[in-house]
């Protein structure tokens, strides 16, 4: 039998990387926290959602900038599911909202 290799095309790589600066970062950070602690933690999918967006924007691959299309309310609604599924399971559920935030998360991130 003949061993071939496989024969790779040649792609040109474009540079990946992040452009955020860290004042920014702490900026959003600290106004996340106060509109959280200013609303009781009502208002912490807005939160989540600033923070995802500011990330997102500021994110490279390969010469394409992602973007971030989820809303706080998608994030409410599912805020709600989880709230309530980890009560109904005594908190077990609570071992999986991690996961079905980040699939939340992937799905509503796009190349701009």
């Amino acid at each position: 039998m003949e061993n071939t290799a496989s024969i790779s095309i040649p792609r040109t790589r474009e540079e990946s990387y992040f452009d955020g600066g860290t004042f920014e970062s702490i900026m959003v950070k600290i106004g996340a926290a106060l509109l959280t602690i200013a609303t009781f933690g009502f208002c912490y999918p807005i939160a989540v959602v600033m923070l995802i967006k500011w990330e997102t924007q500021h994110t490279v691959i390969e010469g394409r900038r992602l973007q971030f299309t989820g809303t706080a309310a998608g994030l409410f609604g599912m805020w709600i599911k989880i709230w309530l599924l980890g009560i109904i399971t005594l908190g077990i559920y609570y071992l999986f909202a991690s996961k079905a935030i980040k699939k939340w998360k992937v799905k509503h991130t796009t190349f701009a």
